[in-house]
């Protein structure tokens, strides 16, 4: 069966990016939003385990009954869990056990792929690889932060150069007024929230092709962009006051060079290359400061054809909300994404840490506007 080749090949992407990390990289937690990678590999595997295995084998053992406590991430009607913040804290079980764990599962789920099964266990399989990608681009995150967190700044893979994607174009596209539909309307698989396909008017705007550079950041980083409060959102400025930002994620100033940690080591910052690691704030600051602004989802999905995407999650204006007709799955699977839709603004495209063959114009991405170690960018608008 195909679905059994792509099980295969996503698992077997889990652990080829775990594969640089030495022993002691798999256990620290330096943020609550990040997890640790030894976590990511035991709730990807969990996910089989409850919601696939449990479901539709009725001779499934449970490898081990404390790991539903342990690598259920926030499906309340399955039980109770450790928080997220208390991640790192999981000293045991060890790296060993948990590959321990994705084999014993893997082998279960083989064996049932090797059946015929139910077109209801088929779908929440797709829905677990699907998950199991998101998984991987938050692990290649998750791991810059962890190593970008250690004084000696290690090197992860020193052949990865995503910090110096560059555009290919340049300049603005206009888009004209008039009504279009958005949100998922194919046969394959999407996001529930993708769902409740619908019509937005648009008025006419122009949207930039390329994405915001380090150059022109720095430009707004010398004008005092950073000190100047009528840029900023009020949460924005308030969150830059607390916790004394001034640059984006992973910069610093070194003789009056800017340099940043890269997932090949320390460089320094090419002014030509995209940038990356910015809020939502601190997007919505910059716009303002070019007197112009960031685009709405409905924007950004009607204009999608017009630019290459797919470098950078490209911040959007919008508050991630249900789609008009969206309702949301009856049990555990239900709580994925509709109880998210609060204190969130949405990112659409994709990024260079965004696994193969995982992006479609309608994907929403979603994060809170001051959440930043994610490989996200600028794209501007201008009012016609």
């Amino acid at each position: 069966m195909a679905i059994k080749n792509l099980y295969t090949t996503v698992r077997n992407y889990t652990t080829t990016i775990c594969s640089p990390l030495q022993v002691e990289d798999y256990v620290p937690q330096p943020a609550p939003f990040v997890s640790p990678p030894k976590w990511h590999l035991a709730h990807t595997t969990w996910f089989f385990e409850q919601f696939v295995l449990k479901e539709y084998n009725l001779e499934y053992t449970v490898y081990d009954s404390d790991f539903c406590y342990l690598f259920n991430s926030y499906y309340n009607n399955v039980g109770k869990r450790v928080f997220r913040t208390d991640r790192g804290n999981i000293s045991r079980p060890g790296v060993e056990a948990v590959f321990a764990y994705r084999a014993y599962v893997d082998k279960a789920m083989v064996e049932l792929l090797s059946g015929n099964l139910s077109d209801e266990a088929l779908d929440t399989i797709t829905l677990g690889l699907h998950h199991e990608q998101q998984h991987q681009e938050l692990l290649l995150t998750d791991i810059k932060y962890i190593l970008g967190s250690n004084p000696t700044f290690p090197v992860f893979n020193k052949e990865l150069h995503w910090e110096s994607d560059k555009n290919d174009a340049v300049g603005f596209v206009a888009v004209p007024e008039g009504v279009s539909e958005f949100g998922y309307r194919g046969d394959g698989f999407c996001f529930d929230n993708e769902l409740g396909p619908h019509k937005v008017y648009l008025h006419q705007f122009e949207i930039s092709k390329a994405l915001v550079t380090n150059g022109e950041f720095i430009a707004f980083i010398n004008d005092g962009g950073y000190e100047n409060f009528n840029l900023w959102l009020d949460d924005g400025w308030s969150w830059i006051q607390a916790n004394n930002i001034s640059a984006p994620m992973y910069w610093f100033a070194d003789d009056n060079r800017w340099s940043q940690y890269t997932m090949s080591g320390i460089k320094e910052i090419d002014p030509d290359a995209i940038l990356t690691h910015i809020s939502y704030y601190e997007a919505a600051a910059f716009a303002e400061w070019k007197a112009m602004r960031l685009p709405t989802e409905f924007e950004w999905e009607a204009a999608s054809d017009l630019f290459d995407w797919g470098k950078r999650w490209e911040w959007t204006n919008s508050a991630y909300l249900a789609y008009p007709f969206f309702k949301r799955p009856e049990g555990a699977i239900g709580e994925y994404n509709g109880k998210f839709m609060i204190n969130q603004m949405v990112l659409r495209g994709g990024s260079c840490a965004t696994s193969p063959n995982h992006s479609r114009n309608t994907y929403r991405n979603f994060f809170h506007p001051e959440e930043r170690w994610q490989f996200n960018g600028i794209r501007l608008v201008k009012n016609l």
